[in-house]
């Protein structure tokens, strides 16, 4: 069967989930949510998803099992980077998840930001509606200089989309096991002042409408803490599934203080209001 041109603009024909990439950015996958995992990443990292995470008794627990994991795996335990920057006498980068995520809480539109909306197009194969300005068609000029960012060779390597495949296998293995509680959606929050980031798909009713998010981005578990980011408020019902990553997943990760959760994009009918 064809793809529609409607299709073709909202992602690749194939990604790494085993979903059709034009059911995972509809509305109606957003309702009736299925399991999503990244081929071959638990399978081949048994000693963390079938050792140590199941022995764990609380996040606390299963973060350190991860974290361990993460240190052994790529280099980047915090204790022994800096005693080996001390011992060299000088900084040394190794490209890291955390070094991402820092980079992701203080802008999206970063080099780092680039990297993980990459990943998203790589694992998921949502394109990016938005890089520091709106992205469009391939070989555009926004799709250049979003291409050259994600491709960075300061951050694109030690593996780094295979360390945000382990993050987001973590992150869904901790919602199911000490979140969620049976469910399948979280009420989330963002805040904008305009919808260049997000494309209005539809409007339903007065508050109701259908966007077109980014395809990675920032919302918070608070209303409050959302409308410090824009007056208007859009408020989605998100699954589970598209969380990548919250602030109470690992307890030395940046991203505390605003409650975010970085949410996988695609259309979403959300409830918008003026804070």
């Amino acid at each position: 069967m064809r793809r529609t041109e409607e299709e073709a603009a909202r992602g690749h024909s194939t990604n790494l989930v085993g979903i059709p990439t034009g059911l995972l950015t509809s509305v109606a996958y957003n309702d009736y949510p299925v399991p999503l995992h990244i081929a071959g990443i638990r399978e081949t990292n048994k000693g963390l998803f079938q050792e140590m995470l199941p022995r764990a008794e609380s996040i606390e627990e299963a973060a350190w099992a991860f974290q361990e994991w993460m240190g052994t795996m790529f280099g980047i335990d915090p204790e022994q980077k800096e005693k080996g920057e001390q011992k060299a006498g000088k900084k040394r980068f190794r490209s890291s998840y955390l070094r991402l995520l820092k980079g992701w809480g203080f802008e999206t539109n970063t080099p780092e930001g680039a990297v993980m909306k990459g990943w998203v197009e790589s694992r998921f194969g949502l394109f990016p509606t938005y890089h520091k300005q709106p992205v469009g068609r391939l070989g555009s000029e926004s799709w250049v200089v979003y291409t050259e960012e994600k491709m960075s060779s300061r951050f694109h390597a030690n593996a780094i989309y295979l360390q945000l495949d382990l993050l987001y296998e973590f992150c869904q293995w901790s919602l199911n096991r000490f979140f969620l509680a049976g469910r399948k959606h979280l009420t989330l929050f963002r805040g904008v002042n305009s919808y260049e980031e997000q494309v209005l798909v539809e409007r339903i009713d007065k508050r109701t409408i259908v966007v077109r998010l980014n395809n990675l981005n920032s919302f918070s578990s608070s209303r409050d803490i959302a409308g410090e980011f824009g007056d208007h408020i859009l408020e989605a019902s998100v699954p589970a599934t598209k969380i990548m990553f919250f602030n109470a997943l690992l307890p030395t990760a940046p991203l505390k203080g605003e409650h975010e959760y970085m949410v996988i994009g695609g259309d979403f009918r959300v409830k918008a209001s003026y804070f």
